[in-house]
């Protein structure tokens, strides 16, 4: 009888893992935002209370991992199964670097509070935000819902991303030109910047994740291809 339960108990696991993990991606959905309240408006308070969160959030993405593992060794499941658990257990740790990246940007506002933000800058800061929301929220949807091509969408959706990432660094060289920005306030807003490319690089990881789960597909597949390729057109070496 053991054996006849198993394999149910395994895919109630299974879907357990899968809801837990678009809830944790969820909150780094819901993060976004108010760590930008944070950075644009000063809020220590808020800062602190982000940060202190951060602790459970790293349990709950520990907590996740152990029961992939579990899932391995105990089940040895096979195809999409599989590729669902391995998936997850990568995608995991995109989603705890993310809300890593949240705690730098709260740490950067610690770093620049009672500091006046050039306007424009405050702008272009904004709509990163936003977008970065936006491909979040995409990838969490094509996770719950096993979306491949909304997964694929991701990475040209982070083009976008990419722009205001220039656009804000070119402003934030103009800002300081202008002598309304000093080098210690341009420094960091310079890292969150980063911050937010960078959380938009996760949810294309994540959204990648989603096609290997439905299709196989690896990201790393189209590279290993073209090594290959090159290999092929290379000239023998004389003996």
């Amino acid at each position: 009888m053991g054996s006849v339960d198993a394999r149910p108990n395994f895919h109630h696991e299974l879907e357990q893992v899968h809801e837990e993990l678009v809830r944790l991606a969820s909150a780094v959905v819901e993060l976004i935002p108010r760590v930008t309240a944070v950075i644009l408006d000063g809020d220590l308070v808020e800062a602190d209370r982000i940060v202190q969160a951060d602790d459970e959030i790293d349990a709950r993405a520990i907590d996740i991992e152990e029961r992939c593992y579990r899932l391995l060794v105990l089940q040895q499941p096979m195809a999409k199964d599989l590729r669902r658990i391995v998936a997850a257990i990568k995608m995991v740790a995109d989603i705890e670097r993310s809300a890593d990246l949240c705690v730098n940007i709260c740490k950067a506002a610690r770093r620049i509070y009672g500091k006046t933000l050039d306007p424009r800058m405050r702008g272009v800061l904004h709509r990163m935000s936003e977008q970065a929301q936006v491909l979040y929220r995409c990838a969490v949807e094509a996770y719950a819902d096993d979306d491949a091509p909304l997964g694929a969408a991701i990475r040209d959706m982070d083009d976008l991303l990419d722009g205001l990432q220039t656009e804000f660094m070119r402003t934030l060289f103009e800002s300081h030109n202008a002598g309304l920005t000093d080098l210690q306030v341009g420094v960091q807003l310079a890292l969150v910047c980063r911050f937010y490319e960078r959380i938009g690089d996760h949810a294309v990881s994540l959204g990648e994740r989603v096609r290997y789960i439905v299709t196989g597909w690896m990201p790393e597949q189209a590279g290993a291809a073209r090594h290959r390729q090159a290999q092929a057109a290379e000239p023998d070496e004389p003996q």
